[in-house]
């Protein structure tokens, strides 16, 4: 994961950071592509966090109709990018919380339980 730019977390302090991903939070990365004719570009979102009981496909509609009106115009890696980017976000995007909680130091229960029983 390259650094992105994490939308969502502005004014929480790092206890209550631990707190929301505790309660189920998610940071979670979308995928959108566009074409041109001859070149198709899939790329990914800056990291988005998620609170429990938000919706992640909600969050993620600005990434689906990018998509869904640039995607598919490059042949033929257009269509099937375009693909690859709508399941993923139909599904609620790409939950990085692991990643992102490892890289600010941030010492979650959630980490733990992730990496030793595979918990989401």
């Amino acid at each position: 994961m390259t650094a992105k730019k994490i939308r969502g977390i502005e004014g929480l302090a790092g206890d209550q950071l631990d707190l929301e991903v505790d309660r189920g939070a998610k940071f979670v990365v979308y995928w959108y592509c566009w074409s041109t004719i001859v070149m198709t570009f899939k790329e990914a979102s800056d990291i988005h966090f998620i609170r429990a009981g938000e919706s992640r496909v909600k969050r993620g509609l600005p990434y689906i109709v990018l998509t869904m009106a640039l995607g598919w115009w490059g042949f033929p890696w257009g269509p099937i990018r375009s693909i690859q980017s709508l399941v993923i976000d139909f599904q609620g995007g790409e939950d990085v919380t692991v990643e992102v909680l490892s890289r600010l130091n941030r010492p979650s229960e959630v980490i733990l339980r992730r990496a030793i029983w595979g918990d989401s």
